[in-house]
């Protein structure tokens, strides 16, 4: 099976990443076209439970596998590595079996008493087949991730984007003369057969590589091999010590991502209510949250496509290094993710800084949303390299150390919520600030953690040549805008604004040493070129 390297890897998941948000556009035009907002209303409502049963089964497993494989794999144990995808679906299947039947016997209750709207009820049951589908998906795209082949992920990700949208519109369409609550079941019937086709698609990439890996394996290794599985060893051959990693790993994960979603939970009760508390009535205050939290917040971290796939490649990459204890390698992968997710989100920051109305008028139609982005994006820069940090606490078997800083950080945004944002002269943009501090606060503590950790040496001069080139790109992006018109159109004005301005980040990051021609030549058509 073919591996990539840490780069390459991270450049296959951000085109995947990039495709399946552009696809994701379609639906949030075309959905509310064919069964309206009260239809999406009712999508919408049982989707949050389906996110929150996927946390608990698959929330840190993947991210396991793929460390407990990529040491594996380090070690040329590829027997291990099979034991343990084993296992992993042993235990996914195991608990997505458990919590379907859960899911089918709650689904009236939930629909009547916990969401108050019965209709609901028909999208809920066309959401549980679910369930089982990504228990399954998750832990194999966690396999491959651990032997660093991003490939089966990425296409596999792409084709249920394709499925799902294709179905998603047509099932919604065609059940949409028997009501509103059959056309919403419909498009989540749409998202159903969307993770069937994507788990179609990664098992069959796993059936073909490993036909493929048993044709170029010696015929002398694969005799050792099965001799190994059937010996008796207690590490392979006995469940028990992988389970017990499995779970000591996965928990904490699961953990804290369940802090993250419960706490997004709470944040949005206290909010609604310290606005209401500020004088502020209840839908206007709802106006605002959602204008925050589905205008702004969204832009803020479209350039995170990057940070995640830094996050994903990282992990195996450490798991691998840190099995064979070199240092250097992994001081050299932290440089690498965090110059990367710094460099890369910093021209994106300034352009939703400086031209933060004109954005928020052609996206939106609202340029009121504009002060929101404009007191954001400075900060912006902590969420995209918080991502990396957190992945490389994970992969370096410091979970638990991840689940705290986010603990700490989740626990003071409520705290300044509830402080801030009842107060009439804050408003808003009380909550805004919390969510900046917590920000800045968790990547603060992920960074202190990770120092500590490997004694890694912070290059404080990227940081400082970052902010040098960032300044004069929002300088020449603002002189551009007001003072070369080249259209009456707004939009034209925009693109070209922001083309310049990033044309004079690339050549500062070239300057600066920021980028090096070294980095372009992975880039597939750029490499020819040069």
């Amino acid at each position: 099976m073919r591996k990539q390297s840490f780069i390459q890897g991270t450049l296959i998941l951000l085109a995947a990443g990039i495709i399946n948000r552009m696809l994701g556009f379609i639906p949030r035009i075309a959905l509310p076209r064919i069964i309206g907002a009260e239809g999406v209303g009712l999508y919408q409502l049982a989707y949050p439970f389906f996110i929150v049963l996927v946390t608990v089964i698959t929330g840190g497993l993947p991210l396991a596998i793929a460390k407990m494989v990529a040491e594996a794999e380090g070690e040329n144990r590829p027997e291990k590595s099979r034991q343990i995808l084993r296992t992993g679906l042993t235990l996914s299947v195991g608990l997505g079996i458990f919590f379907t039947i859960v899911a089918l016997v709650s689904a009236s209750w939930v629909s009547n008493v916990i969401l108050t709207d019965h209709r609901v009820y028909y999208t809920f049951i066309a959401m549980i087949p679910m369930i089982g589908i990504v228990a399954v998906s998750a832990i194999y795209r966690g396999y491959f991730q651990g032997r660093q082949n991003m490939i089966p992920s990425a296409l596999s990700s792409v084709f249920e984007s394709i499925v799902r949208i294709f179905f998603m519109l047509w099932f919604s369409w065609l059940l949409l003369p028997k009501g509103i609550a059959f056309a919403a079941a419909g498009a989540m019937l749409g998202v159903t057969v969307g993770e069937i086709g994507g788990m179609l698609a990664i098992l069959w990439q796993y059936y073909v590589i490993t036909k493929k890996d048993k044709k170029t394996t010696p015929i002398e290794q694969q005799t050792v091999e099965k001799e190994v599985i059937h010996s008796g060893s207690d590490d392979v051959k006995s469940t028990s010590p992988i389970l017990r990693r499995l779970l000591g790993v996965s928990i904490p994960v699961t953990a804290s991502r369940l802090v993250g979603s419960f706490s997004y939970l709470l944040e949005s009760i206290i909010t609604v209510r310290s606005l209401a508390l500020a004088g502020i009535a209840t839908a206007a205050a709802t106006a605002q949250y959602g204008s925050l939290q589905g205008m702004v917040i969204p832009l803020l971290l479209l350039p995170g496509a990057l940070t995640s796939s830094l996050a994903v490649s990282l992990v195996p990459s450490l798991s691998e290094a840190a099995a064979r204890k070199d240092l250097p390698t992994i001081h050299k992968r932290m440089h690498q993710a965090l110059r990367l997710a710094l460099v890369t989100g910093a021209p994106f920051a300034v352009l939703m800084y400086v031209l933060a109305v004109p954005l928020c008028n052609l996206l939106y139609g609202n340029p009121d949303t504009a002060p929101m982005l404009k007191l954001m994006a400075p900060f912006a820069l902590f969420i995209y390299v918080q991502a990396p940090l957190q992945a490389a606490l994970q992969a370096m078997d410091r979970p638990g150390r991840a689940l705290i800083n986010t603990l700490i950080g989740a626990i003071v945004k409520i705290i300044l919520i509830v402080i801030l944002a009842s107060q009439p002269e804050y408003g808003i943009y009380g909550a805004i600030i919390a969510i900046i501090v917590n920000s800045v606060l968790v990547t603060l503590l992920h960074g202190y953690s990770v120092v500590s950790l490997i004694s890694l040496s912070l290059r404080i001069t990227d940081t400082i040549k970052t902010l040098c080139a960032m300044i004069i790109m929002g300088a020449g992006v603002r002189y551009v805008y007001i003072s070369i018109p080249i259209a009456e159109a707004q939009w034209i004005q925009f693109l070209f604004a922001s083309a310049i301005g990033m044309a004079l980040y690339f050549g500062l990051s070239l300057l600066a040493g920021l980028i090096s021609l070294r980095d372009l030549d992975r880039l597939p058509f750029i490499k020819r070129w040069l």
